[in-house]
């Protein structure tokens, strides 16, 4: 099975970011041989950011982020997106990156199943 995650509010003041992620952790960790795609768009971009500082006890998108990368997860975040937030050259976290419209349009007709958050 292919799911791939479109993920489009920023890292923190909604938790749809987190909630997303927490749904791709899951995955990873109990469907082993489930291919798990990650795609970041508009203010989600910024999820890719490293260097986070959370305070103690509150999630950290980075973290979660590189968990699933180790895991195997592909992420991948729109280069139009980060040229609009003035980050297209700034380093994004091991394992993130940029990308392109015509690589999520593969990634949606190559899924299986299309989860947006």
């Amino acid at each position: 099975m292919n799911i791939l995650f479109i993920i489009n509010d920023a890292p923190y003041g909604s938790e749809k970011a987190y909630n997303a992620l927490r749904m791709a952790i899951t995955l990873v960790k109990e469907h082993a041989t489930t291919q798990v795609r990650l795609f970041l768009m508009a203010d989600a971009v910024t999820c890719a950011l490293p260097g986070q500082s959370t305070p103690q006890g509150y999630y950290s998108i980075e973290r979660a982020l590189q968990y699933v990368i180790k895991k195997g997860a592909q992420v991948k975040a729109c280069g139009t997106c980060a040229k609009a937030r003035g980050i297209q050259d700034v380093h994004l976290i091991p394992g993130v990156e940029l990308s392109t419209m015509s690589q999520l349009t593969q990634w949606t007709v190559e899924a299986d199943k299309v989860l947006t958050f």
